[in-house]
């Protein structure tokens, strides 16, 4: 049987094993990434785990895998599977020739599940720690656990952001967030608001007050997702409602039209690739 405090240590994260839990901690080296050294440690309930997996990984690995359950980490469900697979924290590598020692921790946690696969009805993983704050292409944003506050830029917001103002959203006036990986086309993290206005906030996030528009180098994965996951705990603890993690609502076809023709002038100007051209424009033409 594995002993509280057993440790299992891998390419840039640790496990430590509890009775209950397991204590992830991860390294603070230049190779790890920069979401894990954000996180630092976490600690995961073995009621917020649906399963555990060993599964054979790249280059003379093996990866143990804790899937966590639905609706238990605010983390998970901010990055709504968006998360690239070497930033997954529920994931620890390991060398191959540590395959049999990692069976045997897996089984012992298969063993100590009782979570079923159904959501969990509140987020079991604790969140972020704030204040947090970041800066997006157009503004910047910072949270203090009551409200969330964007600042706009001089250089970077649009002119109705300027119009609006700077903002600020009471989590009480919040019912969800929209979070858009930065490693992704017209990345970027929107407030949903519960009041009847929120029903039809502007499509696009760089002319919507309640959202700022990420760009390279701003608003980082390992900065913005975060945000957004201490955001949707606050907003659940503040209500007893169902959280909204929104996808990228449908857009009006002459807003594609618009943004794939400034997408080919990019590409003819050689600023996107010919792979980068086809995949975004395919991924602009799926939200018709």
């Amino acid at each position: 049987m594995a002993r509280m405090g057993d440790v299992l240590a891998g390419f840039h994260a640790a496990w430590e094993f509890d009775t209950d839990s397991v204590l992830i901690r991860f390294e603070r080296g230049i190779r790890t990434p920069k979401l894990f050294q954000a996180l630092g440690e976490r600690r995961i309930p073995l009621k917020a785990v649906a399963a555990v997996t060993l599964t054979p990984g790249k280059r003379g690995t093996v990866v143990l895998r804790a899937v966590p359950r639905p609706g238990a980490d605010p983390l998970m469900e901010a990055a709504a599977g968006q998360l690239k697979e070497g930033c997954d924290p529920y994931r620890l590598v390991l060398p191959a020739e540590r395959e049999t020692l990692a069976e045997y921790y897996a089984d012992e946690l298969r063993a100590r599940l009782t979570a079923e696969d159904e959501p969990a009805e509140r987020y079991l993983v604790d969140p972020p720690e704030g204040p947090l704050a970041f800066k997006a292409y157009d503004g910047k944003a910072s949270f203090d656990g009551r409200a969330v506050s964007f600042r706009w830029f001089w250089t970077g917001a649009s002119s109705a952001k300027w119009k609006a103002g700077d903002q600020s959203f009471p989590v009480s006036a919040l019912s969800g967030v929209e979070w858009r990986s930065p490693e992704v086309f017209e990345g970027h993290l929107r407030l949903l608001r519960r009041e009847p206005g929120s029903l039809t906030q502007p499509a696009q996030a760089d002319q919507d007050p309640a959202a700022v528009v990420f760009g390279l180098g701003y608003g980082p994965v390992h900065e913005s997702l975060p945000f957004a996951a201490a955001v949707l705990a606050a907003v659940r603890s503040a209500s007893p409602a169902p959280v909204a993690v929104s996808a990228v609502p449908r857009r009006d076809p002459a807003d594609i039209a618009d943004r794939i023709r400034h997408l080919g002038e990019l590409h003819e100007a050689g600023l996107v690739t010919d792979e980068e051209f086809s995949a975004k424009k395919a991924e602009l033409l799926a939200q018709l």
